[in-house]
């Protein structure tokens, strides 16, 4: 399932195999949360745009079409005409970053819908059904995501028992993947490291979830407003502790700066809605940063959003049809932003992989990863 080609120092080049597709690793997921991008990107667009991931959530598609109309559909592959890889989220992030009544038991969560109000109840065994339904080839486990900073105690319980719930998650999925009729019996279970900013939790929970020998595993609950520097010492403290062998998730990261930092620390694979969202508000990303095309200056500018790229948008339009586009609200303002931004994303990955591959990813990583993050 996932092999690996080459190292410089902890940075690690490797592909990755499921039954809808080989991955090169490290890798972007494209985040279309409801199963599609938000700004309008169909998946032929995906497709032109290099994604070689879709990721979707287990939360929002239970809530809407229902998981249950999806696989009476042939599943999400069907449902949204993808045929590469997909990895559904758990719903563990939705249900504890958007449910404003729950109640947590041994058993699951019991939350209200935040679109209607109505009483929902998920745990393990539900959210692996739930994502069984969709046939997605990678499903996360069903985990707690604590709130940072999170007080030491309670977040060494809540390890304590998502652990726990790991456990039944692949026991669930195991039984759902043997049904004859399951949507895609070749899909695997990942698990996720959680233990807030406390190292001795990360380490602990992370020992624990290894002895499951799962297919991959992430690490949850960074990138949600502790300092970047701690998300970097936390992936530091963990690293070590996640098998060799498996690909490792940093979940929702982030910053073309952060993933750069994160692939030196030994992580493969990445998601964030960051990109597209920016996009639809008028930042775009380029090889010298960040630019707000909403800007005045350019107005009359008839270059490319940037010279290097080659995506449809800078091989067609100037900034300043752009720059009109968002002035005038246009919805192609955010089509095009969108798929400029998910572009240069997959374009860098692109880049990381062959910078590991001729072995000067350090070189890479000293150029980049402050020139990405600095703005226009």
């Amino acid at each position: 399932m996932f092999e690996l080609l080459k190292t410089e120092d902890r940075a690690r080049r490797g592909v990755f195999t499921c039954p809808h597709g080989t991955v090169q690793t490290p890798v972007f997921m494209n985040v279309g949360t409801q199963g599609a991008i938000k700004g309008a990107l169909s998946a032929e667009d995906l497709e032109r745009i290099g994604t070689q991931v879709e990721l979707s959530n287990t939360y929002h598609l239970h809530l809407r079409p229902g998981d249950e109309v999806v696989r009476s559909l042939g599943g999400l592959h069907r449902f949204m005409t993808w045929n590469g890889p997909i990895l559904t989220d758990s719903g563990g992030f939705q249900v504890f970053s958007l449910a404003s009544l729950r109640k947590i038991t041994e058993e699951g969560v019991t939350f209200a819908s935040h679109l209607d109000g109505r009483k929902i109840f998920m745990g393990p065994e539900q959210s692996m059904r739930i994502q069984s339904n969709l046939g997605s080839d990678i499903a996360m486990a069903f985990d707690e995501c604590v709130e940072n900073p999170a007080e030491y105690t309670y977040a060494k319980q809540s390890c304590e028992r998502t652990a726990r719930w790991l456990a039944r998650c692949k026991a669930a999925l195991e039984q759902y993947n043997a049904e004859p009729d399951a949507v895609n019996p070749g899909q695997q279970l990942w698990g996720i490291n959680q233990g807030a900013t406390f190292p001795d939790l990360r380490i602990r929970h992370m020992q624990a979830i290894a002895e499951l020998d799962l297919p991959g595993y992430a690490i949850g609950g960074l990138a949600v407003g502790e300092p970047t520097q701690t998300m970097y010492d936390i992936i530091d403290a963990v690293e070590p502790w996640m098998p060799k062998d498996k690909p490792r998730y940093l979940m929702g990261v982030g910053t073309p700066s952060n993933i750069i930092e994160a692939v030196a620390r030994g992580v493969d694979f990445f998601d964030c809605v960051m990109p597209a969202r920016n996009a639809r508000h008028g930042k775009l990303f380029t090889w010298n940063g960040a630019l707000n095309i909403k800007n005045a200056k350019y107005i009359h500018d008839e270059s490319p959003v940037d010279s290097t790229c080659t995506c449809p948008v800078c091989r067609r339009f100037s900034r300043a049809y752009l720059h009109h586009l968002f002035q005038a609200e246009e919805m192609l303002a955010m089509r095009l932003a969108v798929m400029h931004n998910l572009f240069f994303y997959n374009s860098l990955m692109q880049a990381i992989r062959d910078a590991i591959d001729e072995g000067r990813f350090a070189a890479f990583c000293t150029e980049y990863s402050e020139k990405l993050n600095r703005r226009i």
